[in-house]
C-alpha cells in the first residue's frame, strides 16, 4: 500500500511539475516554448493524409465557403416585380387593384425556400467542413472506413480523452483558482496604480491558462487598434470562449446578469479586483438604467473598455447578424473586432438550445484544439446624420467584410423567439399596396 502511494504520489508531483514549468510559468511571462505550434504541425499532417485517405485527389481549399446546398435557387427581386411575373405569364390582362389566385403561388414558394433553407435557422447549426477532422460528432459527410483510418481515429480518440482531457481540466481548474484567488487578494489593496496593475495581471494570466486548457492557437492582427480604456469593444459572438480569446491579449470590463454559484463566486471576485458591470435580473429589464450604467462606465478615461457582444446571441462562425443597437446609443469611441475561427480543428459555436454548457465545455476540451484569428478594426465614432441603427450597422458590416463572414440583416433573438409581428406586417402592408393599386406601382406598368 505504501508503495502505491508513493508511486501515486510520485506521478502527481511529475505532472504538476510539468504544468507549471511547461505551461504556467510561459503564460505568467507571456512566452511560448513552441509546443503548441510543434503540436499543431503534426496534427495538420495527420489529418491531411486522412483527407486523403477519405479523397483521392481532392485539391484542399485554403478558405471554406459558404453556399447554398442547391435544394433551392433564391429569387431576390421585390414583391411587386414577382408577382407581376407571375400574372404576365397566367394572365394576358394585368390589372393593378385586382387580386388573382396565382399570387398565391408567391406566398407559397416564400414559405418552402424558409422551411428547405431557412436563412435564420442555418445559422445555428455547425458548418459544414470540406474534411474529416478525425472528430466522430463532425464525420457527416466522410463515410469512408478503412482500417488504417480506423486505427488512427481510435488512438485520436485515447490522445483527446486520456490525456488531453485530464491535462485540459486541470489546467481550466488551476486558473479559475487563480481568477478566484488572486482577484480577491487584489481587491483588498486601495484603489490606485498598483491595483489596477495586479488586477491587469491576475486576468491576464488567467485567461492565459484557461486559453491553453483550451490548446488555444490565436493570431492577433493590426495590434495598434487595440481598444482603450474609455471605450467599447464590440464583437461578433461564435462561442462563450469568445471572452477569454479576446482576454488573452488584454483586459476587459466583463457586462452582465448577477449569477449564484461557481459563476457568482467568478463575477463577485472578478468586481473586487476591477469594475465590472454586473446587473441584478430586475435592473436587466429597465433599458434606461442599464444605458446609464454603461454611459458612466465608458466615459471614464480610467476604466477598461467595455466588452459587449451586439448580436445577443451564438452565430455559427458563418456570419454576423443584426446588432442590437443599445451598445451604440451610448456614445463614445466603439472599437469593432472581428473574430474567425478555424473548424479544422474544432467546432467553436455553441448551441445553447441543443447544449448545455457542461456538455459544450466538454467537446472544447475534447477537440484536437482552437484555432482562430482576431482582428482589430480601427475605432469608429458615430456620425452627426447617423442614427444609433444605422451606426451599428456600419460597425456590423466593417466586422463581417475583415472576418470574411456573410452579413445578415436578421436577428439572432429569432432562434428562439417567434417572427416579430411588425415583420409580418410589412409584408402585409406590401401586398395591400398591389391590392389597392399603388400609384408608384401602376406607374412601373
Amino acid at each position: 500500500m505504501e508503495d502505491f502511494k508513493s508511486v501515486a504520489y510520485s506521478i502527481f508531483a511529475v505532472w504538476l511539475s510539468f504544468i507549471i514549468v511547461f505551461i504556467m510559468l510561459p503564460s505568467i511571462f507571456g512566452v511560448s516554448l513552441g509546443i503548441s505550434e510543434l503540436y499543431m504541425k503534426i496534427l495538420v499532417k495527420i489529418l491531411e493524409w486522412a483527407t486523403r485517405r477519405i479523397q483521392k485527389g481532392f485539391e484542399e481549399r485554403k478558405k471554406l465557403k459558404v453556399s447554398s446546398n442547391g435544394i433551392i435557387q433564391r429569387d431576390v427581386s421585390p414583391m411587386e416585380e414577382e408577382i407581376v411575373g407571375l400574372r404576365k405569364s397566367r394572365s394576358q390582362c394585368l390589372q393593378g387593384g385586382e387580386f388573382e389566385l396565382s399570387d398565391v403561388f408567391y406566398f407559397s414558394k416564400k414559405g418552402f425556400e424558409a422551411i428547405v433553407d431557412d436563412e435564420v435557422t442555418q445559422r445555428f447549426s455547425s458548418e459544414e467542413l470540406i474534411s474529416w477532422n478525425l472528430l466522430t460528432r463532425t464525420n457527416y459527410n466522410f463515410q469512408y472506413i478503412s482500417v488504417r483510418l480506423t486505427l488512427v481515429w481510435v488512438l485520436g480518440v485515447f490522445i483527446r480523452y486520456c490525456i488531453l482531457l485530464p491535462l485540459r481540466v486541470t489546467l481550466a481548474t488551476i486558473g479559475i483558482s487563480w481568477l478566484v484567488v488572486g482577484a480577491t487578494l487584489v481587491g483588498q489593496l486601495p484603489n490606485g496604480r498598483v491595483k489596477d496593475w495586479f488586477s491587469e495581471r491576475v486576468h491576464l494570466v488567467c485567461c492565459r491558462i484557461c486559453g491553453r486548457a483550451l490548446s488555444s492557437a490565436i493570431q492577433y492582427h493590426n495590434k495598434e487598434n487595440r481598444p482603450k480604456k474609455g471605450g467599447i469593444c464590440v464583437a461578433n459572438h461564435t462561442s462563450p470562449i469568445d471572452i477569454i480569446i479576446l482576454a488573452n491579449d488584454g483586459c476587459y470590463a466583463m457586462v452582465g446578469q448577477v449569477h449564484g454559484g461557481l459563476m457568482g463566486v467568478i463575477q463577485r471576485a472578478m468586481a473586487r479586483a476591477c469594475p465590472h458591470v454586473w446587473f441584478e435580473r430586475s435592473e436587466m429589464r429597465d433599458r434606461h438604467l442599464v444605458t446609464k450604467r454603461l454611459r458612466e462606465h465608458a466615459l471614464d478615461k480610467k476604466k477598461l473598455p467595455i466588452l459587449i457582444f451586439p448580436e445577443g446571441t451564438c452565430i455559427n462562425n458563418t456570419s454576423v447578424m443584426m446588432f442590437k443597437k443599445g451598445s451604440f446609443e451610448i456614445g463614445g469611441t466603439i472599437y469593432p473586432v472581428a473574430i474567425k475561427y478555424d473548424p479544422q480543428f474544432g467546432d467553436a459555436f455553441w448551441n445553447s438550445s441543443k447544449h448545455s454548457m457542461v456538455s459544450y465545455l466538454l467537446r472544447m476540451m475534447t477537440s484536437w484544439a482552437i484555432k482562430c484569428n482576431v482582428w482589430y478594426l480601427p475605432p469608429m465614432t458615430r456620425k452627426e446624420d447617423e442614427d444609433a441603427v444605422q451606426f451599428a450597422n456600419r460597425v456590423k458590416s466593417c466586422i463581417a467584410k475583415q472576418g470574411g463572414l456573410l452579413d445578415l440583416t436578421w436577428d439572432g433573438g429569432l432562434k428562439r423567439d417567434r417572427v416579430k409581428d411588425s415583420f409580418k406586417q410589412e409584408q402585409q402592408k406590401n401586398y395591400s399596396k398591389i391590392i389597392a393599386g399603388h400609384d408608384e406601382f401602376q406607374k412601373t406598368n
